[in-house]
């Protein structure tokens, strides 16, 4: 069982940067390969990135270049910094934890996200 509390989240204008964190508790981090989805109003649930425990990455198309997923297995804490922020960015960011051998998936309850002038 892993419990996941983002953070971070805000109003910024176009342009502007973020960083989400979020912070794990509940079992071992480091066999979970995390992520960063969002959902914007009325649209369905999208991957943004992603890092796995040995560190290699993914990343939407929309986000590739202006986002940075990392991760921090001795305080078992995962971050996006969102830089050059757009109007389309706009969205709630949940964060996951996927455990691939068991192919349990873990949610958070999100944080908002809101890029406008």
């Amino acid at each position: 069982q892993v419990q996941l509390v983002e953070s971070g989240g805000g109003l910024v204008q176009p342009g502007g940067s973020l960083r989400l964190s979020c912070a794990a508790s509940g079992s071992i981090f480091s066999l979970y390969v995390m992520g960063w989805y969002r959902q914007a109003p009325g649209k369905q649930r999208e991957l943004v990135a992603t890092i796995s425990s040995s560190g290699n990455t993914n990343y939407a198309d929309s986000v590739k270049g202006r986002f940075t997923i990392s991760r921090d297995n001795l305080k078992n804490t995962v971050y996006l910094q969102m830089n050059s922020l757009k109007p389309e960015d706009t969205a709630v960011y949940y964060c996951n934890a996927f455990a691939v051998r068991s192919g349990m998936n873990y949610w958070g309850k999100g944080t908002l996200v809101t890029v406008s002038s």
